[in-house]
């Protein structure tokens, strides 16, 4: 039968390759590297080395950890992506929610296994998230306060785990220094792109009862809060350069484009939701960006491996299917 004419509810089954060409929609391949460069980030922090099996059964599972994540949330949210984002899968009636739903949890299940297996304490962390996930719609929609800090606060574990598992410590690294300084620029600088991503969906989150900060606060409010956001992640991240040219460098760069995207959003004539795709895609690359600093100064070695991410990173963004998308 021709897609087009397909009738709703007659779903791709789960095993097929259409259903999965359905479901990497929903995983948002291109913000893969968010999750990706957060746990690496708490894997390079004891600067110790670790064997190949090691670092892939910490940052594969991370890498993956977005994409099963967002697909789960989108679940959630099929009546505002409805009106933003009609060509997701999911809102084509596609594949079924109850499918990637299961999908979604069982891949969260076995990237958290694979985590456990190198520090049992991240069973107790990836319940957290998982929880997170599962509930940060109800928080999202109806407690303008809450949104970018409690997705935030999922995304904040991550190095945090990455560091339990290359480590084998224990929770009370959250006490150290350098981890929480980590883990609050992952925080804020994630925070921002959660913040500033609700600018794309002002007129669908108002029509469906969303009550995001820019939907009850405005477009400039939200931004002028994104500035604060920003000024935190990126004093963090300049201070955790600890004396390396290189990282102090990228930290630099990373707040001159987290800078840019900002002040369009502010000098823009046109506060609509089409205008939002360049200062959203500028949070996101300040965020790897200013992860990568921090890598830089206890992985210097990582440098190639990290160009070669951050250019895939822009390749997969350049090909996602509606640019006005992130």
């Amino acid at each position: 039968m021709d897609e087009k004419l397909q009738q709703p509810n007659t779903y791709f089954p789960v095993f097929s390759l259409k259903f999965l060409k359905g479901y990497i929609v929903h995983m948002r391949p291109y913000l893969l590297f968010v999750s990706g460069i957060a746990g690496l980030t708490g894997m390079s922090l004891s600067g110790q080395e670790m064997s190949l099996g090691v670092f892939l059964m910490g940052f594969l599972p991370f890498f993956l950890g977005y994409g099963f994540g967002q697909a789960l949330t989108d679940c959630y949210q099929i009546d505002t992506d409805s009106i933003s984002s009609p060509y997701r899968p999911l809102v084509k009636k596609e594949i079924s929610p109850q499918s990637v739903k299961a999908v979604s949890l069982i891949g969260l299940v076995g990237i958290f296994s694979s985590l456990s297996l190198l520090n049992t304490y991240n069973l107790f962390f990836g319940f957290l998230m998982v929880v997170g996930i599962l509930t940060y719609t109800y928080f999202k929609k109806n407690y303008w306060f809450t949104g970018p800090f409690y997705n935030g606060w999922i995304v904040m574990l991550l190095p945090v785990t990455g560091h339990l598992a290359v480590t084998g410590g224990s929770p009370s690294v959250l006490f150290d220094s350098k981890m929480f300084l980590v883990a609050m620029m992952t925080l804020f600088s994630y925070a921002n792109f959660v913040l500033i991503g609700y600018l794309k969906d002002i007129e669908a989150d108002r029509e469906t009862g969303y009550k995001t900060f820019p939907v009850v606060f405005g477009w400039d409010k939200s931004v002028l809060i994104g500035d604060i956001f920003l000024i935190i992640s990126a004093t963090i991240a300049i201070f955790l350069t600890n004396g390396s040219f290189l990282a102090l460098a990228l930290a630099v760069i990373a707040t001159c484009v987290a800078v840019s995207g900002q002040t369009f959003a502010h000098v823009t004539h046109d506060k609509s939701e089409k205008n939002a795709t360049y200062p959203i895609v500028c949070t996101v690359r300040s965020f790897i960006l200013w992860h990568s600093a921090v890598i830089l100064v206890y992985k210097p070695s990582w440098l190639i491996f990290l160009l070669c991410f951050y250019a895939l990173y822009e390749l997969t963004l350049d090909r996602r299917p509606s640019k006005e998308q992130v």
